[in-house]
């Protein structure tokens, strides 16, 4: 599957905000945005008119950087979230945060979700006892995922889940001992904290 190799920070730069994708580094002084605080680029300090079309867009790509998606990925998770009840923009959120990276990341066993999806991929992670492998896996309510014994002691796992101050949100419930979480239920939007207007998203792709 095509992926993005570029310098992750350009993205940060890009959308004006850190959006938290080099973990520890985003929170220190070496964080290119608290040198550069403009896009990247020959155009990066010039005005920009801020049209209707450009701020959807922008909202867009901030929800695909954040759980880092591929286009074709989003634009499914929003066709699924228009067939399902309740609010589309909301119920689009849920569908992304039900992701096995996204979870593993909440649960505090990753610094940011592309090492998330590392260990996922590597797999060092199972759902209900099973081991599973995919990224995109979507957990439900109910589901346990946890950490495989065999991988317990590796030091990225262990250096997140001893220095990260990173609270796990109200939806799921942990127990570090045996590094393992619990979907409670699903999340609420109060309890999704991305800098998103994800009405702005549903406007996008509504046209």
């Amino acid at each position: 599957m095509a992926r993005y190799t570029d310098a992750v920070c350009r993205l940060c730069r890009r959308e004006k905000m850190k959006l938290f994708l080099k973990g520890a580094k985003c929170e220190t002084p070496a964080c290119p945005i608290e040198r550069r605080p403009y896009p990247p680029g020959d155009h990066g300090r010039g005005r920009q008119k801020e049209t209707e079309y450009m701020l959807q867009l922008r909202e867009k790509q901030k929800a695909r950087r954040i759980y880092g998606i591929l286009e074709g990925q989003l634009r499914n998770y929003y066709k699924e979230a228009t067939q399902s009840k309740g609010v589309t923009g909301e119920r689009l959120l849920q569908l992304l945060e039900l992701r096995l990276d996204n979870v593993v990341y909440r649960g505090g066993f990753a610094e940011s979700r592309n090492q998330a999806r590392q260990v996922v991929r590597h797999g060092h992670v199972q759902v209900n006892g099973r081991r599973v492998n995919i990224p995109s896996f979507r957990v439900k309510v109910g589901d346990e995922v946890a950490i495989r014994q065999k991988s317990s002691t590796m030091i990225i796992i262990r250096h997140s889940v001893d220095t990260l101050s990173r609270s796990v949100p109200e939806w799921l419930s942990s127990t570090f001992d045996n590094l393992s979480v619990r979907v409670l239920d699903l999340p609420s939007r109060h309890q999704i904290d991305i800098p998103v207007a994800e009405n702005l998203i549903v406007e996008f792709y509504s046209k």
